[in-house]
């Protein structure tokens, strides 16, 4: 008997078949056909446009997503991609495997776009297909645009007014407001006399400017609608809102009293108190003893007060003498409300920078700037002695309890243009109305010297070196007691000219 060995028999190869078109020999399938003639035979991409249209707007660079959403969508992005699929309408027939952006020139306005995608066909048989789909961009003006351009068309309108002499707080607003960029949503910025007005297109934006207004400035705010149009068929009505924003007329560094309520409310404060500060609260500080307090909005509107003087009565003082006041000598009773740790109450002797020399009358006072004056400096205060103010609240004081001079702050010379000269930083502004009306009011120049005077109020504030001015032009000519912004509290401005880039590409 002979055994066979199976290994060494030959073994069978696997079982082809004859393409039905072609003849070629393939494994079986349930078309009987080749690859390369099933594709000549079904298209499983017919029904998907090849090329399709995505509408972009210049003015916000933003791509329109039907019916009428327009989106942020970088180039190659997940965010583009998405919507280049949707924008295909046969592509729910089969399914997509993959998908992904093909180079083109940034400024060709086409995007190219490969997809595999595989289908059944011919009884369960499953082909796999690559193509490119090619969009082309073309330019559309969205609503918010189109709004933006046309004139005097808007929706909401926030006008902000503060009725004082002092335009300096606006000045403050300004800066907080590109800062925290507010203005972002808003179609135009016009200043006027008493305040600047914000126009918007619908009233969620404006509400979150009035918003933002309440949190950095003490005010209060009204509002009315007038009915543009209406549909009786849908009920859908179109109104035009109007905001009016009315900001304490209290500003920085301005004299007040306070109604006698108010001043019991406040912890038995002097009625004649300094505004040593403004936030979303009046900071209030009585000079004679330290005492502060801080009073919202609320309570402004609650117990009204106007300011006795403004800033621009202030008159130049000469420091003959001071002496700080001993812990043991301020006169503490209970009640009495919290006291300022930065100032020190001191005892003064001035003379009027005017009558130096000519007079040696010393007037007597008290201040809160005990820590930063010395016989010798100048400052500037309030002649509340000599002056004729005109207050209910001021004239039911006692006269013996009103001081003839209230120093308000240290004065750092008299060469304002040195100083103007040798400043190497700047500010932006709002709008080129904004610039003219800034630079050219004086108010404006005080307002860049607080700045450098008061470090708190420079953290709220934006600053930036100025290319134009590398160094001080001559820092000799400058005292150097005045206070100075160091460059680590200015910010590089960015500015990006074709020049550079072109440079940059070289």
């Amino acid at each position: 008997m002979e055994y066979i060995d199976e290994s060494a028999m030959p073994k069978e190869s696997a079982a082809h078949i004859l393409c039905c078109e072609c003849g070629v020999p393939i494994s079986p399938n349930p078309a009987n056909m080749c690859v390369a003639c099933l594709r000549t035979r079904v298209d499983i991409t017919d029904g998907i446009p090849k090329q399709a249209t995505l509408h972009f707007c210049k003015g916000c660079e933003r791509y329109l997503q039907p019916p009428a959403e327009w989106i942020h969508a970088a180039l190659e992005s997940r965010e583009l991609l998405s919507l280049c699929l949707k924008k295909l309408k046969g592509l729910n027939r089969v399914k997509l495997i993959d998908a992904g952006f093909i180079w083109t020139e940034p400024h060709s306005k086409r995007l190219k776009v490969k997809l595999t995608v595989h289908a059944e066909v011919m009884g369960g048989t499953v082909l796999q297909q690559v193509f490119v789909v090619e969009y082309v961009v073309n330019h559309q003006m969205c609503d918010d645009c189109h709004r933006s351009e046309a004139q005097d068309y808007w929706r909401a309108s926030v006008q902000v007014r503060q009725k004082a002499i002092n335009k300096k707080t606006f000045f403050y607003l300004e800066q907080l407001i590109l800062k925290h960029k507010a203005h972002d949503q808003t179609l135009g910025i016009k200043p006027i006399h008493d305040g600047l007005d914000f126009y918007y297109a619908n009233e969620s934006a404006a509400r979150k400017m009035i918003d933002f207004l309440g949190a950095v400035l003490p005010c209060r705010s009204h509002h009315s609608k007038k009915l543009i149009s209406h549909d009786i068929h849908s009920n859908v009505y179109n109104y035009k809102f109007t905001f009016s924003v009315e900001i304490v007329p209290i500003s920085k560094d301005s004299l007040v009293c306070l109604p006698k309520k108010l001043t019991h409310h406040l912890g038995n404060i002097s009625p004649i108190c300094l505004v040593y500060r403004t936030t979303n609260v009046i900071h209030l500080m009585d000079v004679s003893s330290g005492q502060i307090a801080e009073i919202n909005a609320t309570t402004y509107w609650r117990y009204p007060f106007n300011s006795i003087c403004n800033p621009k009565q202030l008159t130049e003082y000469v420091v003959i003498d001071i002496e700080p006041i001993k812990e043991k000598d301020k006169k503490i009773f209970p009640g009495q409300g919290a006291v300022s740790n930065k100032h020190v109450v001191s005892d003064v002797w001035l003379v009027k920078a005017s009558e130096l020399g000519i007079s040696e009358n010393t007037i007597h006072t008290r201040t809160h700037l005990g820590y930063i004056l010395k016989p010798g400096d100048s400052a500037l205060g309030y002649a509340v002695g000599d002056s004729n103010i005109n207050d209910t609240n001021f004239e039911k004081l006692d006269g013996d309890l009103i001081p003839d001079v209230i120093l308000v702050k240290k004065f750092y010379g008299h060469d304002k243009l040195a100083r103007r000269r040798a400043r190497v930083w700047k500010l932006k502004h709002l709008a080129e109305e904004v610039v003219s009306m800034s630079t050219e009011n004086n108010e404006y120049n005080e307002f860049l010297d607080e700045l450098e005077e008061d470090p708190e109020m420079r953290q709220n504030i934006n600053i930036f070196r100025d290319a134009s001015k590398q160094m001080p032009v001559d820092t000799d000519e400058i005292d150097p007691s005045i206070p100075q912004i160091t460059l680590e509290e200015m910010l590089d401005d960015l500015v990006i000219d074709d020049t550079d880039m072109a440079e940059v590409y070289q």
